[in-house]
């Protein structure tokens, strides 16, 4: 049965005929819906223990708006514990650098070493303490370098960058990040730039959660482009 075999008549006689036939439509609605996510165009999303809730969440849920589909990736398929990351505005003891709390969980749809990055047209890498070992693991690195050598778009925001860096594409590439990672940029080959968003080809970055806004905003319209040319 088709979508458009679902009209108002052949609903109302559905829900005449009993529970079985309102079981039935509710399952061919839920296995059109799954037929529509599975045809989406799949953007990657890679995390882990300690990923930061603000770069991650809101991406997460922005991104579906456009009509792509976000596949979370980890070092496992399995739940991965978000964290809070922010420098406390009424602290006894002043921070130098940025607290930590535990946040939301986000579970990962898949292991990076099964992911095939040719099903993807994007992938945007999210900042925390996670890019400290996530940038350690080979088959995310593999990962990450495809994006660069076929040119899909992808969005680096915060510590995001020692990802990137790790995986040796930010040569004669300019960047920015959260300032205490400018190292990693710099070191990694790149150029930084300390400003809201940076877009240099196919890299798109941003400093902090704080730049959302108009770093989504750019992401999406990369993305879109990619969409409307592949």
């Amino acid at each position: 049965m088709s979508d458009r075999d679902l009209n108002r008549r052949t609903v109302l006689g559905m829900l005449a005929a009993g529970p079985a036939a309102l079981s039935m439509m509710t399952k061919v609605c839920s296995a059109s819906k799954a037929k529509e996510n599975l045809e989406m165009p799949k953007v990657l999303m890679p995390i882990g223990d300690a990923t930061e809730v603000m770069d991650t969440l809101y991406p997460y849920f922005r991104i579906p708006e456009d009509g792509f589909r976000v596949v979370v990736a980890g070092p496992e398929a399995r739940l991965y514990h978000m964290v809070l990351h922010e420098v406390p505005p009424n602290s006894d003891v002043p921070w130098d650098i940025t607290q930590e709390r535990p946040g939301y969980h986000l579970k990962a749809d898949i292991a990076f070493r099964d992911v095939d990055p040719a099903e993807y047209c994007g992938m945007f890498v999210s900042g925390g303490r996670a890019p400290e070992y996530l940038r350690y693991d080979k088959d995310l690195l593999r990962i990450t370098r495809h994006f660069f050598k076929v040119g899909k778009p992808v969005a680096v925001v915060c510590h995001g960058v020692e990802i990137v860096s790790a995986a040796g594409v930010l040569n004669g590439r300019s960047m920015t990040t959260v300032g205490k990672c400018a190292l990693d940029c710099e070191q990694g080959g790149g150029k930084y730039r300390y400003r809201p968003v940076v877009v240099d080809r196919n890299l798109v970055s941003a400093r902090t959660w704080h730049d959302n806004t108009p770093f989504l905003k750019q992401f999406m319209k990369m993305l879109n482009d990619y969409r409307s040319k592949a």
